[in-house]
């Protein structure tokens, strides 16, 4: 496998996206939301209208010839072919970000837990289309066991070396053990690797992977 120009570009774009997990951890008391009783709420809608605005773009991309040109001009060269009829990766991304922020309603440890479950999930998905692309050799599916591996160590390294000296972090979701960091971590690069059927549909993993991440970090959180 071969890693090209437009993967790295990829995946540096979908770096940025790392403020979806930083804004529902960090921003009720980024925007001055805190203590009102539905902070968490107000960022779930805010992930919401966001959400609503990038399928509105991947519908007039998909329905009218004249925007998809010009969308192409701008973000083809960064589009997987599969995607050239169907919603794009980062539309899931915010999809996914937006069931997160559903869960972290239910308070400060799920706001936490969709914190980390979240950003391990679009690190460790990069790593792995990034190792795996420049050095897999054993494949599983249409993905490798090297990629997995990347994924797996960099959640690793991110959760207990990283996570724990974030402000905040541990004084709400609690200490961050090694056991946890691997068990998060195991999860994030299996549930990766081997994509999720539902008939003959190939679930995309941007939308289930955080949500079953974050689910699993709030029953280990507090």
């Amino acid at each position: 496998m071969s890693l090209s120009s437009e993967e790295i570009y990829r995946k540096l774009l979908h770096g940025f996206a790392l403020i979806l997990p930083a804004a529902i951890f960090y921003g009720p008391d980024m925007l001055g939301l805190r203590p009102h009783p539905i902070d968490q709420t107000i960022i779930s809608l805010y992930l919401g209208v966001v959400l609503v605005f990038s399928l509105s773009i991947e519908a007039l991309r998909l329905r009218k010839s004249s925007f998809s040109r010009i969308f192409n001009l701008c973000f083809g060269s960064m589009l997987r072919s599969e995607e050239a009829k169907q919603l794009t990766g980062a539309t899931y991304i915010f999809a996914g970000s937006f069931f997160c922020s559903l869960m972290a309603i239910n308070g400060r440890v799920a706001a936490a837990s969709a914190f980390l479950a979240l950003t391990l999930f679009i690190l460790g998905d990069a790593a792995a289309a990034l190792v795996g692309k420049s050095l897999g050799r054993t494949r599983i599916g249409g993905k490798t066991l090297e990629g997995a591996l990347g994924c797996f160590t960099l959640c690793f390294l991110l959760s207990f070396g990283v996570f724990p000296i974030l402000p905040d972090f541990t004084s709400v979701w609690g200490e961050i053990f090694w056991t946890d960091a691997f068990f998060l971590s195991a999860m994030v690069a299996i549930l990766e690797l081997f994509p999720v059927r539902v008939g003959k549909t190939i679930l995309n993993d941007n939308l289930y992977v955080p949500a079953i991440t974050t689910l699993a970090a709030i029953v280990m959180g507090g």
